[in-house]
């Protein structure tokens, strides 16, 4: 069974307890779509911890801890540039953990299956939003792309996107879906900072073709007080944890 797990952004406690509910599944094999680090407290902790995963994509937020961040806002720019501070500074271990992000693939395939941060037409970041569906040219363009599946994140919004211009939230269908010959975009959601209006970690299971959503509680108290503490971090980063936006 795979472990399909995005967006962390350095919430240790999040991808903890993902990793643990994924294990407790039986997944054996973890693909990794990228933003390990950005708006959260413990980067170097979560690098470590995706090292071992089977596959694990750069996401724009990691880009932007080695380079300098374009298009952020100004929090998650802050956040960014403490972030390369954790990793810069002469901590042991920090040196590998440069190398394993200067490293990562902007893309996977692995057939039928493509593997992106953001979308076909732009690996690193452009965003698919459910309200898509209706921008027919963008969503033709997009599924001109995908040979059968695409799997992405970056918006935080998990979901299915049918090549029949459909978008389909988890809890329209009951979490689980079926891959069928029709082109899909699997958005798998965030494991650290979901922003669909709920708090808890997301992530997917694939068995076979049939995918699970789970969803799975962290202590989010204790990486909001983490967040807190550190000045160089917007309390709003905290804050948005405990609401899913």
């Amino acid at each position: 069974m795979k472990a399909f797990i995005s967006d962390i952004h350095s919430n240790l406690e999040a991808l903890q307890a993902v990793l643990s509910d994924a294990q407790s599944q039986g997944a054996t094999e973890f693909y990794c779509l990228g933003d390990i680090v950005g708006y959260g407290p413990n980067p170097r902790e979560c690098i470590d911890l995706v090292k071992d995963c089977r596959v694990c994509l750069l996401g724009n937020h990691d880009q932007g801890a080695m380079f300098n961040p374009e298009g952020f806002n100004s929090p998650a720019a802050k956040a960014i540039f403490w972030t390369r501070t954790q990793l810069e500074s002469s901590e042991e271990g920090n040196a590998a953990r440069f190398e394993f992000l200067s490293e990562l693939p902007r893309h996977y395939r692995e057939e039928p299956f493509l593997f992106v941060h953001g979308s076909p037409r732009d690996p690193l970041n452009e965003y698919v939003f459910p309200e898509d569906i209706h921008n027919d040219r963008k969503m033709e363009k997009l599924f001109s792309l995908v040979d059968r599946y695409c799997f992405q994140g970056h918006t935080h919004v998990p979901g299915i996107f049918t090549e029949t211009r459909n978008f389909y939230s988890p809890d329209e269908i009951n979490y689980q879906w079926t891959l069928k010959d029709e082109k899909t975009m699997v958005n798998i959601g965030s494991v650290g900072q979901p922003r669909d209006g709920n708090w808890q970690a997301c992530y997917v299971l694939m068995d076979e073709m049939n995918l699970l959503f789970r969803r799975v509680e962290y202590d989010v108290n204790q990486t909001v007080e983490k967040i807190y503490g550190i000045s160089d971090l917007d309390d709003f980063l905290g804050d948005r944890l405990r609401e899913g936006r």
